[in-house]
């Protein structure tokens, strides 16, 4: 779950204050009347009385009137949030998730090194080392927490589900040493790695491992999330860490979190001695640097395992069992130094130095006022990212390929063997077609991955190619000794077109010879057969678009492009490495970029207003009821009817207010849904019902089977109808460009077609059950550092279209996605939650979308403005505070784009399960229920005192009216005498009266 925002905190209390003034105010005027009212103004006690009770009733009305007004206000979504019903899973729902997560951490188990046949384990008796065996990686913090709600079964259990029996003796030294993992949290990361010094293990617990079993297994664990990057340098000052033993430092300068620390060395070396048979398990999502392996030959086996969900681990002791032939393939590339990362030099924090006009203040994630400036971050590798760049430097003479790459993409090991064998190829109708017969060859039953890739004709210092692309890929049946299965391959060849952002400003599939190879991963050939294109296609016309395109794709990213930006290419065997690759030096923003610029500082959403507008109707009463829409068209004349409807403040309460639910229009019979959080589970961070939480992202990935993530999206979408959830904010597809991002548990891989497709099959499993996913975060959002600062991306539109943005379009296009979350970051000048070549032009013109976007969690940060975003192909705003997310301008432009976003909104909402049988029933909060029934008792008080002050005030008068007649029969020395005398009030009691009373 979500740990509580303080910024939302921050901004309630900022909302509350005019009413809270409100209040003070009306306080502070019975107080002043009160005092104001004394018998030098007012001679009659009666009247006195009257005037004060009179004055504080209606103070107490005002005061009434202010809380009704906070709570149906600004308060009234987080209300509507923390008020709604719990609903829980079922049991059986409960039961397939387990199942699922299981059988997907079962493919996603992936053996990177087996000397010797080591594995599967010999014996059921093992030694576990490494404090990581007591707590393992499960997802990842923020967003993709677990929930507390259901067990998680540790890596330990998932061994003895497995039949294993771990050496106890040796997880209770774990135990006792710390039975909690550091907190690397949204606000603040605590980088800490507890493990046991080697110098606290006794001769006599090594003795004793020795002789429970002759198998080691070392588990090293690495934990990612929400906000924060992965440490590159565990030496900075910002860095939080404790060392395990005050001899010596855990890490050393430039040393990153991704490398075995001091204490795990020591542990290693301790493991080694003591055993010839070691299995290294590396529990995490962010690619590790093995670069201790060729030290150990006692290392024989090693084994990823990605964060594995709540059930997960039991597939890892099933893996190491023996009873699961493992079948993963890595999702991205192994180096064997992350230093030398393409993308090193220019992922991390990188500020602007001139920019003070651009400064903004806001209510930061913790509720401290933060002040920040633009920042930026260079995508110069280009669309050499991942194994795309190692292949093609190592074919051009670049680099050496074995001295880099410690694992490739796509690699994996199994306890069988596979044999491929490549049929002819059919090239015709822009099909490019064959069969691969994959036999098992070995003598254990196992699961194959088919992997396609083609090498397109590249022409010197023309469209940039990589030479190795994966084109389809294809994952078998479970295949017994000698089974044979035949796999069908086919893509269009319009998936081996590139994108010339340069020349022709559309995709080309230039003439040539393509080279078609099936591989065993990025770089193992097994076959290679060639496909000739005779002539060259340029996809720029109508009826000739790119791959289902609306509307051709040309470019609309130039200001992306950047100025004095160096972009990786491979002309002259990649001349130009040293000035892409190099750290930045440039931190000045150009005047042009500067004039760009737009945030919350500079944006008037007048300036933007068009004269020959016309406003739109609203309030009418055509009794068009939503539920009615189901199913039709998003262009069907009923829309406008609806719509015309609509008042500004309901089409405002609808965009202001989306943060995990979209609120509810009574008139139109629009109900309050729920949207849920979480990548790998659905997450109420109200309620706190949560779901069963799945493997990472990640770890999908590595199965490279479709079927599972077609299931997995499937099972949200059922755990949806039992939790009353109509949004998924998921799935991530956020490209792995760095091997130090903080959310790449979150994400699927470094390759865009392995990312699309399990993120579109996700959704489209999802979007099957009727729960719309919101593919996020849309786009280039592929870093946490800056995240919220106003971060200028700059990339080349090639790369943007090829790499980045590409899992989105196939999420759209073939997984039917409904929903979209935009991104924090800047595509360019421009806030990506409000730029209209991205949400408008990109998303909707060519890709045909039809569904609303909503931002990211939204807190203003200077440049969220929901005036600006709708505007600009936003819908709703990810909030549930008010800050800077109301809009402000009434004019017909302004309206115009409220109708707009609110029917984006309502078409999704209505072609969701929500209302599949009808009009759901509207459910009044428990909070509003009880405000009413506190205003009946206020009003009965009221009318009772008011009842009480009135008859008390008559007596009074009455009173009055007969001391006046025996004043005038008494003289004037009784008169004076009776002045200092008790006079009798109307309730009995006697009030002294003076010269001068108080």
């Amino acid at each position: 779950m979500l740990q509580i925002n303080m910024a939302d905190v921050v901004n309630v209390i900022k909302s509350l204050v005019p009413y809270l003034v409100a209040i003070g105010v009306f306080m502070v005027l019975a107080v002043i009347i009160s005092i104001a009212v004394n018998k030098k103004t007012v001679k009659n006690v009666g009247t006195r009385k009257f005037v004060r009770s009179e004055t504080w009733l209606v103070a107490m009305v005002a005061i009434v009137a202010a809380v009704s007004m906070m709570l149906t206000g600004p308060m009234a979504t987080l209300l509507n949030n923390v008020s709604a019903k719990k609903y829980e899973l079922s049991q059986s729902t409960v039961d397939k998730g387990n199942k699922l997560a299981e059988d997907i951490q079962s493919e996603a188990v992936t053996l990177l090194k087996n000397d010797g046949n080591n594995l599967p384990l010999s014996s059921k008796k093992v030694n576990v080392f490494g404090w990581g065996s007591t707590n393992p990686v499960y997802g990842g913090t923020g967003s993709g927490s677990m929930s507390k709600q259901y067990p998680t079964v540790s890596l330990l259990q998932g061994m003895k589900n497995a039949g294993l029996e771990p050496n106890d003796k040796l997880s209770k030294l774990y135990t006792d040493y710390r039975k909690d993992r550091p907190e690397v949290g949204m606000f603040a990361q605590d980088w800490t790695l507890p493990e046991v010094p080697a110098d606290r293990y006794s001769q006599s617990l090594i003795d004793q491992a020795k002789s429970y079993s002759d198998q080691a297994v070392v588990v090293i664990s690495r934990v990612g999330g929400e906000g924060a990057d992965l440490p590159t340098n565990m030496k900075a000052k910002d860095i939080t860490y404790t060392n395990n033993s005050k001899n010596y430092e855990d890490f050393q300068e430039g040393e990153s979190i991704l490398q075995l620390d001091q204490t795990e060395k020591n542990m290693l070396d301790l493991v080694a001695k003591n055993f010839q048979n070691v299995t290294v398990v590396y529990n995490g999502a962010n690619t590790f640097q093995f670069d201790f392996l060729d030290q150990y030959p006692q290392v024989k086996s090693l084994v990823w395992c990605p964060p594995a969900g709540q059930t997960g681990f039991t597939s890892l002791g099933r893996v190491l069992a023996g009873d699961i032939n493992p079948s993963g393939r890595t999702a991205d590339t192994f180096l064997k130094d992350l230093k030398k990362s393409v993308t090193y030099n220019n992922s991390g924090d990188f500020k602007y130095n001139n920019v003070d006009e651009f400064a903004q203040s806001f209510a930061g994630f913790t509720g401290k006022t933060e002040t920040v400036k633009p920042t930026f971050i260079n995508y110069t590798e280009g669309i050499y990212v991942g194994y795309r760049f190692y292949e093609t430097a190592a074919k051009e003479g670049l680099i050496d390929y074995n001295s880099m790459v410690r694992y490739p993409f796509g690699y994996g090991l199994s306890y069988t063997k596979f044999s491929e064998k490549m049929g002819s190829i059919n090239h015709s109708n822009g099909k490019v077609s064959f069969d691969v017969t994959v036999k098992n060859d070995g003598s254990k039953a196992g699961k194959d991955v088919v992997q396609v890739y083609y090498n397109p004709p590249y022409t010197e210092g023309g469209i940039e190619k990589a030479s190795t692309n994966l084109v389809a890929f294809a994952k078998t049946d479970v295949l017994k000794p000698g089974a044979s299965q035949t796999v069908k391959i086919e893509f269009n060849d319009s998936d081996m077109a590139s994108y010339d952002s340069k020349g022709a400003r559309a995709y080309v599939l230039e003439q040539g010879q393509y080279e078609i190879s099936v591989q065993s991963d990025s770089h193992t050939v097994i076959d290679t057969k060639t496909v000739t294109v005779d002539s060259t296609t340029t996809y720029n016309a109508k009826g000739k678009a790119h791959n289902g395109d609306k509307t051709p794709a040309t470019n609309i990213f130039d200001k992306a492009r950047g100025e004095n930006v160096t972009y990786l290419s491979r002309a002259g065997h990649f001349a130009n490495f040293a000035a892409a690759n190099s750290v930045p030096t440039d931190f000045k923003m150009s005047d042009k970029v500067k004039s760009e610029f737009v945030n919350n500082g500079n944006y008037k959403a007048a300036d933007h207003n068009q004269a020959d507008d016309k406003m739109p109707t609203t309030g009418a009463k055509n009794n068009v009821r939503l539920a009615s829409l189901r199913g039709k068209s998003f262009d069907d004349p009923e829309w406008d009817k609806l719509l015309d409807q609509l008042t500004f403040k309901e089409m405002d309460e609808l965009i202001a207010n989306g943060g995990y639910g979209t609120a509810a229009i009574d008139s139109i019979g629009k109900a309050r849904v729920t949207d849920a959080d979480g990548p790998a589970s659905l997450n109420n961070n109200f309620t706190k019902a949560g779901s069963i939480g799945f493997p990472a992202s990640t770890a999908v990935a590595a199965t490279f089977n479709k079927d599972l993530a077609k299931r997995f999206g499937e099972l949200i979408g059922e755990m949806g109808h039992d939790m009353h959830v109509a949004g998924w904010y998921a799935p991530a597809m956020n490209v792995h460009r760095d091997v130090f991002g903080g959310r790449n548990f979150e994400y699927f891989s470094e390759d865009p077609l392995v990312a699309g497709t399990m993120a579109s099959n996700q959704a489209a499993g999802a979007q099957s059950k009727g729960v719309y996913a919101f593919i996020k975060h849309f786009a280039m959002n592929e870093q946490e550092s800056n995240r919220t600062n106003m971060l200028c991306t700059w990339a080349d539109e090639q790369a943007m279209r090829e790499v980045y943005l590409k899992p989105f379009e196939m999420s759209v296009k073939t997984g039917g996605a409904r929903a979209v979350m935009s991104s924090f970051n800047y595509i360019g000048p421009t806030y990506a939650g409000a730029n209209p070549a991205l949400l408008q032009s990109l998303l909707r013109d060519e890709w045909g979308f039809k569904g609303f976007v909503v931002t990211d969690y939204y807190a203003g940060y200077g440049f969220q403005n929901a005036d600006q975003i709708i505007r600009n192909g936003g819908d709703t705003m990810l909030a549930t505070t008010k800050v800077t997310n109301h809009i402000t301008d009434k004019s017909a432009t302004s309206v115009i784009a409220m109708r707009r976003a609110t029917k984006n909104v309502l078409y999704t909402v209505v072609n969701s399960w929500e209302y599949e049988k009808g009009e759901p029933k509207a459910e009044t909060p428990i909070w509003r229920t009880a405000m009413y029934a506190a205003w009946v008792v206020f009003g009965l008080l009221f009318i009772g005192l008011e009842v009480v002050a009135i008859r008390r005030f008559r007596s009074r008068r009455e009173a009055a009216k007969v001391t006046e007649a025996l004043q005038s029969v008494e003289t004037p020395e009784q008169a004076v005498s009776d002045e200092m005398a008790e006079s009798v009030t109307p309730d009995g009691t006697a009030e002294q009266v003076t010269s001068e009373e108080e």
